[in-house]
């Protein structure tokens, strides 16, 4: 079965809420461009992040790409969330986050990231405590 095209203008956009099932902090909006990141296969997605959003320490069970469209998305490795270990990725920036490499994250200014990978999309955190479909 062909692919159709798939082409977007930020207007035509529709933000909601990340759902649950992801994992994603609350305060996260996301929009799908393509695919279903819900199931396996590829997808791809925008998520919005307010000023001073974080995103506690987690992985993924595949590669994440992520590149930075507006804000400044800041990331860092590591097992918890580490003020002093994040790096600043203003918009235009590219990062590849490895599959079960432990990171996380926070906002700087409202942020949109692009985030393009193979599904399904899901936050494991590698402190169940911080997992918001915990709470």
């Amino acid at each position: 079965m062909a692919m159709k095209p798939v082409m977007f203008t930020p207007s035509d956009l529709k933000w909601m809420p990340a759902p649950p099932a992801t994992g994603m902090p609350s305060v996260v909006q996301m929009t799908v461009l393509s695919g279903d990141p819900s199931k396996a296969g590829l997808f791809a997605i925008r998520l919005k992040i307010p000023d001073g959003g974080k995103v506690a320490a987690h992985w993924h069970p595949s590669d994440e790409h992520i590149t930075v469209l507006e804000g400044t998305f800041a990331a860092g490795m590591g097992d918890k969330f580490d003020a002093s270990a994040l790096h600043d990725f203003p918009a235009g920036s590219y990062v590849l986050m490895p599959k079960r490499m432990h990171h996380f994250g926070t906002a700087k200014g409202e942020t949109i990231v692009q985030v393009f990978g193979m599904g399904p999309f899901v936050l494991n955190y590698v402190n169940p405590a911080d997992d918001p479909r915990k709470k």
